[in-house]
């Protein structure tokens, strides 16, 4: 038996892409985009003299990522599925290379240089991870017929995480392995993992890191810096350094800031690496409090829209994708902003669609372009399933 709501009741269905979303991701790419360019402007030393060099490169990344998202986006669901393998082998590959013949900057080797431009192909593992365990999970589950997980599907997803965790602690890059605990913790959680089984594996994950430097795995600056952020007096010069000039530059913008390309510790360059890592402390110093404020609040409704995804999705994949991408980004997201403000330590990742960098740009915009097939998707679907016997006709 069919039921067809009546007209008072029917639920309108609202086809397209979720608006809300490509308002806030296009509002990040600006902002990121002028406060890249104000980081850079006065910086002969990373521009050679020419102040709209770093303007150029991020308008490009910006581009191609665009490219990249739309593909997505216009990728049917089912090849989706059929090409997260190939992507996430070809993440783990990158990996690889990087530790064979990988280029070493600020003291990790996590870049590849092709020609004129450097790939770090751990921002683009974080994407492969989290569309590998979801599809697992959904492999899985479709199999059975039924959407709890047991310790199998838990075990197959720590090994899907595990490889390419293993090879960027040996880079080792500590702040992408951070972000990628953080983001399978949060997948698992969606998956419907049991709580215990939660707790069993943050208790792991702890005694990994705590055995990761007793073994000498950390070089000595990142140890410096988890130091450094108990105490920045600990060494001002040293491993304090960073810290102490991002919380002066930050406590410089007041309520309204000192004005876009007008910082004064942004134009002098103390803060290091300003354009990718710290790209939050011009944004404090620059635009003040409100405008951080806005910036913050960008990216808080694109990982509210990718919960309403998930939430809204009845396909396995798409709700454990889309929860693991929200995941990934509130996390970065918290970490660098943390580590400017001197609430979280120094661990040297950028934050999603606003730093410099093209590899953390494709990877985020191919992202939302995820999410955006994950949405299409489920508001393409003609109907919601009620009971075996009762179908809800979406108008």
């Amino acid at each position: 038996m069919t039921y067809r709501a009546p007209r008072s009741a029917s639920v309108r269905r609202v086809p397209g892409l979720d608006w809300l979303l490509m308002a806030a991701v296009a509002g990040l790419l600006v902002i990121g985009t002028l406060l890249v360019w104000s980081a850079t402007s006065a910086r002969d030393d990373l521009t050679a003299g020419d102040p709209t060099a770093y303007l150029r490169k991020q308008l490009v990344n910006v581009a191609i990522g665009l490219v990249l998202m739309v593909m997505v986006m216009a990728t049917d669901h089912r090849w989706v599925r059929i090409l997260a393998p190939l992507a996430y082998l070809a993440s783990v590959g990158g990996l690889v290379l990087v530790l064979t013949n990988g280029v070493v900057i600020n003291g990790s080797r996590s870049w590849i240089q092709l020609g004129g431009m450097s790939v770090q192909p751990s921002e683009l593992a974080k994407l492969a991870v989290v569309i590998g365990m979801a599809l697992v999970v959904a492999e899985r589950s479709e199999a059975r017929r039924r959407r709890t997980v047991d310790w199998v599907d838990v075990t197959l997803m720590l090994l899907i995480a595990g490889l390419p965790a293993a090879l960027i602690l040996l880079q080792p890059d500590l702040g992408t392995m951070l972000v990628l605990t953080a983001t399978v913790f949060g997948v698992l959680a969606a998956s419907g993992a049991p709580r215990r089984w939660l707790a069993l594996l943050a208790g792991g994950g702890v005694s990994v890191a705590v055995l990761a430097v007793w073994a000498g795995l950390l070089e000595d600056y990142q140890v410096d810096r988890f130091l450094a952020f108990t105490d920045p007096e600990l060494d001002p010069r040293g491993a304090g350094y960073n810290t102490e000039q991002a919380r002066i530059a930050v406590g410089n913008g007041g309520l309204f800031g000192e004005g876009l390309f007008n910082g004064s510790q942004t134009r002098s360059g103390f803060v290091p690496e300003q354009h990718t890592d710290f790209i939050f402390t011009v944004a404090g110093e620059e635009l003040g409090l409100l405008g951080a404020g806005v910036l913050i609040a960008l990216l808080a409704v694109v990982i509210w829209r990718a919960l309403v995804i998930a939430s809204r999705t009845d396909d396995v994949f798409g709700r454990i994708a889309a929860s693991g991408i929200a995941c990934w980004l509130g996390f970065q997201a918290f970490q660098n902003i943390g580590m400017c403000l001197g609430i979280m330590p120094v661990t040297g990742v950028p934050l999603p669609f606003v730093s410099s960098g093209g590899s953390s740009m494709f990877a985020v915009l191919l992202a939302v372009g995820l999410l955006q097939n994950i949405h299409l998707r489920s508001s393409a679907s003609p109907t919601r399933h009620l009971s075996p016997g009762r179908v809800l006709v979406r108008r």
